[in-house]
């Protein structure tokens, strides 16, 4: 019998281009221009209900800073069609896209960000992929046990 139990995420964006403000101010998401493969079949993993922590990247400093939500899986991203946008890939077709994206919904803000210097003083690279020596996945999986280790850190979302 498969789990019920949510799968969890740690989805990077720059707040420059994307922050969780940006998301509560929208609710909602689709998580699109995503052009590396790893990533991507991530994303293609996802389920409705999994939760994700926000991760502001390429800031100083760089750190946990709220939480979402799966709603909606297996959706084509249009950015790779749109010959204006930055994601447009020209070996991608309409019949045949090669990039996906998810749905995401706003569930919080954590009061304090939690620094990726606090997260590699907690965890391990082989604990979690982001304190990794030269990861730069935007999107990793993050086990259940590590998930909940980070809620303690960061406390409630609201």
């Amino acid at each position: 019998m498969a789990s019920k139990e949510p799968n969890y995420w740690l989805m990077k964006s720059e707040p420059d281009a994307y922050s969780i403000s940006d998301l509560r101010n929208e609710a909602e998401t689709i998580w699109d221009g995503i052009r590396n493969y790893q990533a991507r079949n991530f994303m293609r993993s996802m389920k409705i209900g999994d939760k994700a922590f926000f991760y502001h990247s390429n800031c100083k400093p760089p750190g946990i800073v709220g939480l979402m939500e799966v709603i909606e899986t297996k959706i084509t991203d249009p950015t790779q069609f749109e010959k204006s946008s930055k994601y447009f890939d020209p070996k991608s077709l309409k019949d045949k896209p090669r990039w996906d994206c998810a749905k995401l919904k706003y569930l919080g803000q954590f009061k304090e960000k939690l620094t990726l210097e606090e997260i590699r003083k907690e965890f391990n690279s082989d604990e979690l992929v982001l304190v990794r020596s030269g990861n730069r996945l935007s999107i990793i999986p993050v086990e259940a046990n590590v998930a909940y280790r980070l809620f303690n850190l960061l406390g409630d979302a609201n």
